[in-house]
């Protein structure tokens, strides 16, 4: 497989024969539960292209949900995943030592603003919010937290009590975890309504807040929103948590999406980005914060040494350039995108920051139907929100790949 395409490659109607093949087994014999927007079955990628079983060839603006931030099978993180695994695949953190744990640990604690961070390492970001919403409740000694509608934070009971994105994804699971309180998103007034007439200050342990929501439909708040949270955590004693499992890892331009508004959460919970596609997740937390005891929180896989060194190696790839680019080539794709979209029926707006790009639709039928089209054109995006198409490719995407994207988009309208 190439590394670069100058358009997609179809050779037949999808899906192919021996996609056909595994749609069937997987029908057979995997969960229902997950949610497939078009037939893809993939064989291998490289940058931001994705060949399937068949050896169609197809422009990925979706980054297996902004999880390939260095491109599907970068060389330097395939180097250092091959190099870790033939010395050590597993040991488990949580009972004993190794370097690619430590080394990354201290890499994080360097590169996120503010003091110094102690570093929770588990396998996704809703493990990573799992450990936020226990640390929060274990340092302050509270309970209850504020969440936002249209958040997702992960499919866990913990995370999923915080996440108001979709019905769907609470149905036949409740009770949820108590003690979770939800305000409109970018809303400081409803926050004060909420600790004035409903919720003590003093019961409060945690704000957890997206900087940019994701499932939400990559919408950004005003740029007073976050400074104004941070101020009423201060005041309070409550914990600010930043979200950063989609808009973090140098999405947006910057490696966390809330160091666009000048401030520094107390915990960072991270995933996705982080290894380029290896299992791990992150929460990282002010030093001083993080003084709950061994035991109260461990996990068997979580800081994987094969994992360790794939994020290591991805870090090393987003300060080398990679961050800069989605900042530039960001910013260019959402130029392209306003420019094919001008005066295009059913089009609300373009929005977005970076490589964290939405393009809103009149309805959820609309955005579908798009999603769908463009996979037949041979370009891989998903929706967001209730009526949102995301572009959230890979941090390599050139210039040349953002044209074409955006013409793939334009005959997907």
């Amino acid at each position: 497989m190439e590394n670069h395409y100058d358009a997609p490659i179809l050779k037949g109607p999808l899906p192919g024969p021996k996609a056909k093949e595994i749609l069937d087994r997987d029908a057979k014999y995997v969960s229902p539960s997950y949610t497939r927007d078009y037939p893809l079955v993939a064989e291998r990628g490289r940058g931001v292209w994705v060949e399937d079983i068949d050896g169609n060839v197809f422009l990925d603006m979706a980054a297996g949900i902004a999880v390939t931030a260095t491109g599907h099978c970068h060389p330097k993180v395939v180097a250092a995943i091959e190099d870790q695994a033939a010395k050590l695949i597993h040991l488990s953190g949580t009972d004993f030592y190794y370097q690619p744990q430590a080394d990354l640990a201290k890499r994080l604690s360097d590169l996120s603003p503010g003091g110094d961070k102690k570093v929770f390492f588990g396998n996704s970001g809703a493990e990573a919010v799992e450990s936020a919403f226990k640390l929060a409740r274990w340092h302050t000694k509270r309970q209850c937290v504020i969440a936002f509608q249209g958040a997702f934070h992960g499919r866990t009971m913990g995370a999923l009590s915080l996440c108001a994105s979709k019905p769907v994804q609470k149905e036949h699971f409740f009770p949820m975890v108590p003690g979770v309180f939800h305000v409109p998103y970018g809303d400081m007034d409803a926050i004060h309504a909420l600790l004035s007439h409903q919720l003590p200050a003093s019961e409060l342990a945690a704000v957890f807040v997206e900087a940019i929501q994701g499932e939400g439909g990559y919408r950004i708040p005003d740029p007073g929103f976050l400074p104004a949270i941070r101020e009423l955590c201060d005041r309070t004693g409550a914990m600010m948590v930043c979200d950063e499992v989609q808009a973090g890892m140098g999405r947006t331009g910057k490696l966390f999406a809330y160091e666009h508004d000048g401030i520094v959460p107390d915990l960072v919970t991270s995933a996705k980005g982080i290894a380029s596609g290896m299992p791990l997740g992150a929460m990282i937390a002010r030093a001083e914060l993080m003084d709950w005891v061994p035991g109260s929180h461990a996990s068997t896989f979580g800081g994987n040494p094969v994992a360790c060194r794939a994020a290591l190696a991805t870090l090393d790839l987003l300060e080398g350039g990679l961050i800069e680019n989605a900042r530039k080539v960001g910013a260019y794709l959402k130029t392209r995108l306003e420019e094919v979209c001008r005066d295009k029926p059913g089009i609300v707006e373009v929005r977005g920051r970076g490589l964290m790009i939405a393009v809103e639709t009149e309805s959820g039928k609309m955005r579908n139907e798009i999603v769908h089209r463009a996979f037949e054109k041979g370009m891989l995006i998903l929706g967001c929100g209730p009526s949102s198409v995301r572009f959230s490719p890979a941090l390599v995407l050139t210039e040349k790949e953002a044209d074409l994207a955006a013409s793939l988009f334009a005959e997907s309208l």
